[in-house]
């Protein structure tokens, strides 16, 4: 544990969110997306911030990282793929099905015993063969069904009941809640229900930064730190083999990144640098673009983040605009300024 001391839960109100990113068309602004951004340094104060960063937010995917630090604590004995499946946000390819069939028959249960809700894969190009080919919704191919199966196995090690897994005062969420205090350093301000039935936790983006911190920063052989290990070695298994926050994982050394839906992104480095990200209206399209000036303004090199300066808007199917940060936030721009 990091301290008995932890901060009061952030103040639930409505964010102070900024602009973070405009839309580009023609050398016209023709939308603005608002947000919060948080860059926290290698000794841990905040070197750049946008929005409000201390109000109380839902990370929803990006806390996947802090429940497996939990479930590790509490004895789950899974490392390398296994583990970033754990944590994962996945796309619902054959990999990504069997291995959450394999944290299953590690812990002696099946698919019936899953309680997240039903759903088709998330990733577009295997959803799209899904319905090509007819197939049902279905618990596995849930993109939460990894750290769902995960939770059941936690729950058989320690003995604790199945049925129930997921009430917020089970003992399993229980232990959950209490590490993501740890982490984040502050008391959670409200607990909900995610989208695949899990409990949800409020903290603020600050808050997730820190904690996303605190896991890259971990000794060695730590939860935290197998935690980290697994999802960089294997960032496809914790999301998919076309998704954005692998390409950031393998694009940037020693990266860790995870995303959320509702445009929530946190990402970390070794030495403790990390940044968080939420657009206010959960536009999936500015958030790496906002995440990548981020991490420019954390130091990591403009050119290992090109790639992800935004996908190209189309005039006639022609590239005509694009999604770009704010000045405030563009770290080239701010130096050619100065």
């Amino acid at each position: 544990m990091y301290s008995s001391s932890l901060a009061d839960a952030p103040v639930i109100r409505e964010p102070l969110h900024a602009p973070v990113a405009h839309l580009v068309r023609g050398g016209v602004i023709e939308g603005v997306h608002h947000g919060s951004v948080v860059v926290r340094g290698a000794g841990g104060d905040v070197e750049f911030q946008l929005g409000d960063i201390e109000a109380a937010f839902y990370p929803r995917s990006a806390l996947k990282p802090l429940q497996a630090v939990a479930m590790l604590r509490a004895g789950l004995p899974l490392d390398g793929e296994l583990l970033s499946l754990a944590a994962a946000s996945h796309s619902g390819e054959e990999r990504h099905l069997a291995g959450t069939r394999r944290i299953l028959e590690l812990a002696g249960l099946t698919e019936d015993d899953l309680r997240n809700v039903k759903d088709m894969p998330y990733g577009p190009a295997v959803r799209d063969t899904w319905i090509r080919e007819g197939r049902e919704p279905s618990r596995l191919a849930h993109n939460c069904s990894g750290k769902h199966a995960a939770m059941l196995y936690t729950c058989k090690l320690n003995g604790w009941s199945l049925d129930d897994y997921l009430a917020p005062e089970h003992p399993l969420q229980q232990a959950i809640a209490e590490i993501i205090e740890d982490l984040t350093g502050q008391r959670i301000a409200r607990v909900t229900v995610d989208g695949c039935g899990a409990p949800l936790f409020s903290v603020s983006l600050h808050g997730l930064a820190r904690a996303a911190a605190r896991i890259t920063t971990a000794v060695p052989g730590t939860p935290e730190a197998r935690v980290a290990d697994a999802m960089r070695d294997h960032a496809e298994m914790a999301s998919g083999a076309d998704r954005d926050v692998a390409a950031l994982m393998r694009a940037v050394p020693g990266l860790l990144a995870k995303d959320g839906f509702e445009g929530v992104q946190v990402a970390a480095l070794p030495d403790g640098r990390a940044v968080a990200v939420k657009i206010s209206d959960g536009a999936n399209r500015a958030r790496i673009p906002v995440a990548a000036a981020a991490l420019a303004r954390a130091g990591v090199d403009p050119a290992l983040l090109t790639e992800f300066a935004g996908e190209a808007l189309l005039g006639g199917g022609e590239p005509v605009g694009s999604v770009r940060p704010v000045r405030a936030l563009d770290p080239v721009t701010v130096r050619a300024c100065a």
